[in-house]
């Protein structure tokens, strides 16, 4: 069998290295993935630096990834019980082995908490196989939900990546109505699609506050009606500024997918009374901040929502999303840079700066 080139993270704070591994032999029911495109995103980076729980080192990153069905053993159905073909384009569900049996999946209906549920690149190993998309190949297990994406460019799906179905989930918890004004803090993947999705669901005015210049620009192209930088000015200009576009108010709703804990605070200072937050940014411990529970909550009447990853319908819904071209036009005038398996560690550090909008790694680069 042909060997199969792959990055892999032997443990938290150490460099990523480069290694040949044997092509998998399939069960039934399972098929093999040539990676074209994978996502560096920040969770990339937090399990670099070792910030994420039971993450069983070694591992393959790379939980989002686009690309060609080379091999299928059995058969392998999509989500209308359509079976997918070698040779069909598809992207996978990176959460998997949800179990659909316990009580957050029946009673809470609350999948994203399921204590079973296991995420390529996150919580798979090296020990479970080629379970990362930082591959040439991906082993696609039985069970892996996957989608067709048809005409759509892999580029174009991989500049959402995920942050489709993450800011999609946050945008269902926001709850917005036409003619709400939504203020996003970060400009980041997340951020970016947050800002399409607020003006998909009928948002009349989008703000979105955060760094650097050119993610900003890239928050205005996304559909921004405006934006700040936070470097430029202290807490208090700021809340003088989304004041200035919400007569003296506060924005309707404050999505906070900034990672800094300060950010939580701030967005409950941003919002008018009676508003809504989502807290959809604080996916790793960045430790606790202080804040007035009477002042910054209660006396406001404000409902916080926090929201934790995404399931398969927001998965799908937003790929089915992008597939219509006109919609799809703001993730796919994103700037992106590509980085080949040797570069990975480059892409880490890019990232971590900000230096990108979007990193994706290249198997094919050289």
């Amino acid at each position: 069998m042909p060997n199969v080139l792959a990055a892999v993270m032997p443990g938290a704070g150490r460099p990523i290295q480069t290694r040949e591994l044997p092509e998998p032999s399939l069960e039934a029911d399972s098929g093999l993935l040539d990676v074209h495109l994978s996502e560096v995103c920040g969770t990339d980076v937090h399990l670099r630096d070792g910030r994420l729980a039971g993450v069983p080192y070694p591992i393959i990153p790379g939980h989002v990834s686009a690309g060609i069905l080379s091999k299928i053993r059995g058969t392998l159905l999509d989500i209308h019980g359509q079976p997918l073909r070698e040779g069909d384009r598809i992207t996978f569900l990176d959460v998997h082995g949800t179990c659909n049996a316990c009580w957050h999946c029946l009673v809470a209906k609350a999948s994203t908490r399921c204590p079973h549920r296991k995420v390529y690149g996150i919580t798979f190993g090296l020990a479970d196989g080629l379970t990362g998309g930082w591959a040439t190949q991906l082993y696609l297990k039985p069970g892996t939900r996957c989608i067709r994406l048809a005409d759509l460019a892999f580029e174009t799906y991989m500049a959402a990546g995920c942050s489709l179905p993450t800011a999609l989930h946050a945008i269902d918890r926001a709850g917005v109505r036409l003619g709400d004004t939504v203020l996003v803090l970060g400009s980041g993947p997340v951020g970016l699609s947050a800002v399409v999705f607020a003006k998909m669901a009928g948002a009349l005015n989008v703000l979105c506050i955060g760094n650097p210049a050119s993610r900003l620009d890239a928050a205005r192209q996304a559909g921004a009606d405006a934006a700040l930088d936070f470097m430029s000015c202290d807490d208090a200009a700021r809340i003088e500024w989304v004041r200035s576009h919400t007569q003296g108010r506060g924005a309707d709703i404050t999505i906070e997918a900034t990672g800094a804990p300060a950010a939580v605070v701030q967005a409950m200072r941003f919002t008018r009374d009676a508003g809504r937050v989502v807290v959809v940014g604080q996916y790793t411990d960045h430790g606790e901040i202080p804040f007035n529970p009477h002042l910054d909550l209660n006396r406001k009447h404000l409902d916080i929502r926090g929201c934790w990853g995404s399931d398969f319908s927001h998965f799908y819904r937003g790929v089915e999303i992008l597939k219509d071209p006109h919609r799809a036009r703001p993730w796919a005038e994103m700037r992106m840079q590509r980085f080949g398996l040797h570069q990975t560690n480059e892409a880490l550090a890019a990232v971590e700066s900000r230096q990108v909008v979007k990193a994706l790694i290249d198997p094919k680069m050289g």
